[in-house]
């Protein structure tokens, strides 16, 4: 049977219409899932325990990569992100909005983490002093707050392919490196990094998606 025009254009929309719900939802799921474990003490805990003993070395290397996590690293490049993109869109129609919902999600920051940690009340690795409060990773959502919104801002922005997907690489550089440093210092178990991105994964697609509605009908 020939397939007419309207099907073939129809067809795609419908995977591509699952994108959001997928982008939120998994991303959800891991961290319920990971923070009921860190709350029960479950069987991942345990795992957990071991790769951090099999990874823990503090060195100058890791405490640099670990820094990158920090507020006074972070959130001035992001700062920078938010001025260049001001100044580039400030002739256009709602040109704050971008900027204005990246500076607000990094200010939220905080006011989640926190909570999260006076909950769980975890403790942190034999690498630090005795203490709890070490779930999940502030570092790292700093790190994957700030350096995601400037790349979500930056990147449409850029023009080449080329320039976009060293965007992408020095964000997730950035992260991973952020993320790294933490684990390999001690300065957090692996399950406190992972589960903070699975938050920011939640955070920034968030930001992508409001954003995409924010700006829909505008140039590119």
């Amino acid at each position: 049977m020939p397939i007419s025009g309207n099907q073939v254009r129809d067809e795609p929309t419908v995977p591509y219409s699952r994108l959001p719900a997928l982008l939120l939802s998994l991303p959800a799921l891991l961290f319920v899932l990971i923070t009921w474990q860190v709350v029960a003490d479950g069987p991942l805990i345990r795992l957990d325990e071991r790769a951090s003993a099999e990874l823990v070395h503090p060195d100058r290397y890791s405490e640099l990569l670990a820094d990158l996590g920090n507020v006074q690293v972070a959130v001035p490049v992001l700062a920078v992100a938010l001025g260049y993109v001001a100044l580039r869109t400030r002739r256009t129609r709602r040109w704050w909005l971008p900027v204005t919902a990246a500076a607000l999600l990094m200010a939220l920051v905080p006011a989640l983490i926190i909570p999260l940690k006076d909950l769980t009340d975890r403790p942190g690795t034999p690498a630090v002093p005795p203490g709890t409060g070490y779930y999940p990773s502030g570092h790292t959502a700093t790190a994957a707050i700030a350096y995601g919104c400037a790349t979500l801002l930056l990147f449409p922005r850029l023009r080449t392919p080329l320039a976009r997907g060293a965007l992408v690489i020095a964000c997730a550089a950035l992260v991973l490196g952020a993320s790294y440093g933490l684990v390999r210092r001690g300065y957090h178990w692996p399950l406190d990094v992972a589960a903070s991105w699975c938050l920011c994964a939640v955070l920034l697609s968030s930001l992508w998606l409001f954003l995409r509605r924010g700006t829909a009908g505008q140039p590119r």
